[in-house]
């Protein structure tokens, strides 16, 4: 496979969001947004920037089919769902939800401070388990992988200070996403909000520029659906 990377910037996003007081931006088609150019990269289906303020939130609703993992930027997301799990997620908490074959779920900020997220999903591999499954990693120490036991992908947590350097995973699939700060890859510089998606990565970096957050999936398929 080639190498080939596309930026997409913050305000490049399809705004969504329903309900008062919440902000969404879609980085890939998503409920009432469709581009058929733009449904999926690598196993990577979604990923939306939460903003909510105090007391605002959503609904009970369900998913199937589909890993879920949370990344809170600032404040806290109180969660709840049909496993019985009901928890507080904080900044340095990786949460993830297995949907298996039905889940239903609320997720609000009952702070008194706004909460930002960021949510992606994952489509798990054919041989997935149909049970759903819950998990929240409390404080994940910088340069842990989180691996999906589900799908093969892998989420690196990288906390950069000023010029230091990590490397991007040699994988078929990369997504980078910018949480704090910026990073520069390949000539190319990202902030808050921005995202890399490179094919065929291979002996790339990402330094940073002064301090910074960076969310890195390393993925090695594709959604087999049928």
């Amino acid at each position: 496979m080639d190498r080939v990377m596309w930026i997409q910037r913050s305000d490049a996003r399809y705004p969504g969001g329903e309900g008062a007081g919440i902000e969404t931006r879609h980085a890939f088609s998503f409920s009432g947004h469709y581009d058929p150019g733009n449904v999926r990269f690598g196993s990577l289906v979604a990923c939306n920037e939460e903003r909510l303020a105090p007391g605002a939130g959503f609904a009970e609703h369900p998913h199937r089919d589909m890993e879920i993992v949370t990344w809170v930027v600032e404040g806290e997301l109180t969660h709840e769902d049909s496993t019985g799990a009901r928890i507080v997620v904080r900044p340095g908490d990786v949460q993830r939800l297995s949907a298996g074959s039905g889940v239903r779920h609320t997720e609000r900020n009952a702070g008194a401070e706004p909460l930002t997220f960021v949510q992606m999903w994952l489509m798990p591999g054919p041989a997935a388990a149909t049970d759903p499954g819950y998990e929240v990693v409390r404080g994940i120490a910088d340069g842990t992988p989180y691996a999906l036991e589900r799908t093969e992908a892998v989420l690196h947590v990288r906390r950069l200070a000023d010029g230091e350097r990590t490397a991007l995973p040699d994988a078929p699939w990369v997504y980078a996403h910018a949480v704090r700060g910026a990073v520069r890859i390949e000539g190319e510089t990202l902030t808050p909000g921005d995202a890399a998606r490179i094919s065929g990565a291979e002996g790339l970096a990402a330094r940073a520029e002064g301090p910074a957050e960076l969310l890195i999936w390393e993925m090695h398929t594709e959604p087999v659906y049928g």
